[in-house]
C-alpha cells in the first residue's frame, strides 16, 4: 500500500508538470529581464528549482512556517543557487502573530487552518496512504506569522514581479496582509482548494474581490487534475 500512494503521488506530480508548463509560459511572456519572486509556501523547495530552471531569476524571497519542512528546505537549497535565494522559517498572513501549522504525514498538506475531520476528502487521501487513525494524519507544531507588508518595508523591497502563494488555505490571510503596497507587485500566482478537508472562514469570491478592489484581474485560471483545486493568476492593471 505505501508502494501504490507513493506512486499515486508520483502520477499526479508528473502531471502537474505539464499545467506548471502553461503557467510558466504566461509568466515568461510578461517579463523580459530578471525578476524578483515571492514564494510563499515553500514546502521542501520545489517551486524555487523549477522557478531558477525555467525562469530568469533576480531574487526569490522564500518563506515556509513550518519547523520540519524547513529543515528539509535548508537542505535542498544548496544543490540550487543559493546566492539567488533567501529562505525564511515563518509564515504571512493578516496580522503579526503566533500560531499553530497542523503538520500533516503528507507534509505538503501542512496547513495553519483547521482540518476537517468529517472531510471525505480526508478519508479519500487517509485510505490512498494506508492511515487507519486519522488522529495521527497531523499534529500541531508552533509557528511565528509576519505581513507582507511587514517584510516588503522591512527589506525595502522595490518590486515583486511574481507573488506565488501556496499555502493550503490560508491564501486570503496573506493578501490581508498586503495593504499598503499591492503597487508593487506585478503578478500574483495562487492556488485554491474547493475540497471540505480544511476549513476556511472565506469563499473564492472573496479573494477575487479584494484582488479586483486592488486593481489586479484574472488572466489565467487551470484546473489541477483529479484535485478540487485551481491555480490562478492575476495581473495588476495599474
Amino acid at each position: 500500500m505505501i508502494f501504490y500512494s507513493k506512486l499515486i503521488i508520483n502520477i499526479l506530480n508528473f502531471l502537474d508538470h505539464f499545467q506548471q508548463k502553461k503557467i510558466i509560459k504566461l509568466i515568461n511572456s510578461k517579463f523580459s529581464k530578471p525578476i524578483v519572486v515571492f514564494d510563499i509556501g515553500a514546502h521542501y523547495g520545489e517551486t524555487i528549482r523549477l522557478f531558477l530552471n525555467k525562469l530568469k531569476i533576480q531574487k526569490i524571497y522564500s518563506f515556509e512556517p513550518s519547523p520540519y519542512n524547513f529543515q528539509v528546505l535548508k537542505k535542498n537549497i544548496s544543490k540550487y543557487q543559493p546566492n539567488k535565494v533567501e529562505i525564511f522559517n515563518f509564515g504571512l498572513g493578516e496580522k503579526i502573530s503566533k500560531k499553530y501549522i497542523n503538520q500533516t504525514v503528507e507534509s505538503s498538506s501542512s496547513t495553519i487552518n483547521k482540518i476537517n475531520k468529517d472531510s471525505k476528502y480526508l478519508k479519500r487521501k487517509l485510505k490512498i496512504l494506508n492511515i487507519k487513525n486519522k488522529d495521527t494524519f497531523y499534529h500541531k507544531l508552533p509557528i511565528e506569522v509576519s505581513t507582507l507588508d511587514t517584510f516588503i518595508e522591512k527589506k525595502k523591497i522595490q518590486n515583486i514581479d511574481l507573488l506565488k502563494i501556496d499555502t493550503e488555505g490560508y491564501e486570503f490571510n496573506v493578501l490581508k496582509g498586503l495593504s499598503n503596497y499591492s503597487h508593487k507587485i506585478k503578478l500574483i500566482y495562487f492556488e485554491h482548494h474547493y475540497d471540505d478537508m480544511i476549513i476556511k472562514d472565506y469563499k473564492f469570491g472573496d479573494i477575487n474581490k479584494l484582488l479586483k478592489d486592488r486593481g489586479f484581474s484574472m488572466i489565467k485560471k487551470s484546473k489541477m487534475l483529479f484535485r478540487k483545486s485551481f491555480e490562478y493568476v492575476y495581473e495588476n492593471q495599474k
